[in-house]
């Protein structure tokens, strides 16, 4: 069988990778970097992150490395605005954990090597061209050497300036801000800082947040106010005219002013600054090439949900490329990725703009309506719910997909209704069916054996019939009894009976 090559071996490719590799599906994955990412970069795994790691078999090594943390706050100008918390998300994981990408990388690594894969590292993807039933890449060695490589589906999780997506001439559509940032990972001494709480620091001269991570270590992530780059004839920054390094005496002026405490720094790891794109593709698919994560969408790190989005993304493609290869339903299961996914892309890019937007508006009128309206609607728990629901991703939800059928189907089951482990665990990707009917239920499930888990599950509702995905959302719900809703879902999934 040949092997499903994955261009880009960050938290998305290795998840990628993964996946596959546990649905026993052969993989490839390169990476033309010489090493992994050596700089926190992402920091916050979120609630469905998490849970969706409860069926890659990985959750514990990213529980015991990380820092939760369990709400935020907003300030303004040194008073403090709102606090919401995380604690009443409807999930086991109803916090932010904190883990450096880089040690993210390390544990997704190591759990890819469990199935005996190894990245192949300085390893190029140099064009590609699509046959009628395989993809033709030319991969390029460190040594210089080049070989052809034939591949079922090419998979780009290769970021932000992929040669995937270049490869397939796709526009990534957006812009980027125009404003300076720095990022800084330092300790800070001072005052009390809650050690399992986000403080955003709204400030006239621009925001200035506050990240807890592990081993006692704080993010601070800072507008800098419009950037002065100047621009090359192309459009792109002109590298004569970037910004300076920040120091640790900028990072210290610029926390002591914006925060309106006496905090004191020191031991910083990682000082640089940085710009915010914000982009998207409009298709995520074409033909047997896939883009995943950062290769299809970026945005303002506002939220925390760019790697988490793209960890979705690889979890999403991966079952259903699986069920594919392993023949056990029509390639069009496919079909359902661009839709879903790209569909959750958007949300999130216009969620970390509006936050973005926020924190940056200049003018003094509009910044005291938006104090005013933080104060007012952080007072109702709803509103404090929500955010932490956003933030968590736990309400994302597929209505409109092509695999969803029934009134209120397309969302999330919540883990405390899985009745076993969570649909989609162990080495076969398989839909699961919820009944109370065993007798009728075994029935279906012994008929389309390649199709459901052998054993139907009980319902959250006696009265309803659920068949749920391998990653736990709901693909259809239907009335108790209404076996016939049953046997179209799983007709239109092109699955014969035996």
């Amino acid at each position: 069988m040949s092997q499903i090559l994955i261009v880009g071996a960050g938290p998305v490719g290795l998840t990628m990778a993964a996946e596959l590799a546990r649905f026993g599906q052969p993989v490839r994955i390169i990476d033309r970097a010489p090493h992994a990412t050596e700089t926190s970069k992402a920091l916050a795994l979120w609630s469905r992150t998490l849970e969706l790691m409860d069926r890659m078999g990985c959750t514990t090594g990213f529980l015991d490395g990380g820092l939760k943390v369990h709400g935020v706050s907003l300030h303004s100008h040194g008073h403090t605005l709102a606090h919401a918390r995380f604690d009443d998300i409807h999930s086991p994981y109803n916090f932010a954990l904190m883990l450096p990408q880089s040690e993210t990388e390390k544990l997704l690594t190591a759990h890819l090597s469990t199935y005996s894969i190894a990245i192949e590292r300085e390893v190029e993807l140099v064009s590609f061209v699509q046959r009628p039933a395989v993809v033709e890449t030319r991969l390029r060695h460190a040594d210089g050497h080049e070989e052809i490589f034939m591949t079922p589906w090419l998979i780009g999780c290769d970021g932000a300036h992929s040669t995937v997506r270049h490869g397939l001439g796709i526009e990534f559509a957006g812009s980027t801000l125009d404003d300076d940032w720095l990022l800084a990972d330092v300790r800070i001494d001072g005052p009390s800082l809650p050690e399992d709480e986000i403080a955003i620091h709204f400030h006239k001269d621009g925001p200035c947040a506050l990240f807890p991570m592990p081993q006692g270590r704080t993010r601070i992530i800072a507008s800098m106010g419009k950037s002065n780059m100047g621009k090359s004839d192309t459009g792109k920054p002109n590298p004569d005219h970037l910004p300076a390094e920040p120091t640790l005496a900028m990072v210290q002026t610029v926390v002591n002013n914006r925060t309106g405490t006496k905090l004191l720094l020191s031991d910083p790891t990682w000082l640089t600054h940085f710009h915010i794109n914000e982009r998207k593709v409009s298709e995520y698919r074409n033909g047997r090439v896939i883009l995943a994560g950062d290769a299809a969408h970026i945005h303002s790190p506002a939220g925390g949900q760019g790697m988490n989005t793209g960890i979705q993304d690889a979890v999403n493609l991966a079952w259903k490329l699986a069920m594919i290869m392993r023949g056990d339903t029509t390639p069009a299961l496919i079909d359902s990725y661009d839709p879903e996914r790209s569909a959750v892309g958007a949300m999130v890019l216009r969620n970390a703009t509006t936050l973005t937007s926020m924190g940056l508006l200049a003018n003094p009128i509009a910044r005291e309506i938006r104090d005013l309206m933080v104060r007012l609607l952080f007072g109702f728990h709803a509103v404090q719910d929500r955010l932490a629901a956003t933030m968590s991703e736990v309400e994302i939800a597929y209505a409109h997909s092509p695999l969803t059928a029934g009134s209120g189907a397309g969302a999330r089951l919540a883990p405390e209704h899985y009745d076993g482990p969570p649909p989609g665990s162990g080495t076969v990707p398989r839909f699961v069916l919820f009944t109370t009917d065993d007798q009728t239920g075994e029935a279906f499930t012994a008929n389309y054996p390649h199709l459901l888990e052998a054993r139907p599950r009980i319902p959250p509702r006696p009265e309803e019939l659920l068949v749920v995905r391998p990653d736990g959302y709901i693909g259809l719900r239907s009335k108790r009894g209404h076996w016939n809703d049953v046997e179209s879902y799983l007709k239109r999934l092109a699955i014969n009976p035996e």
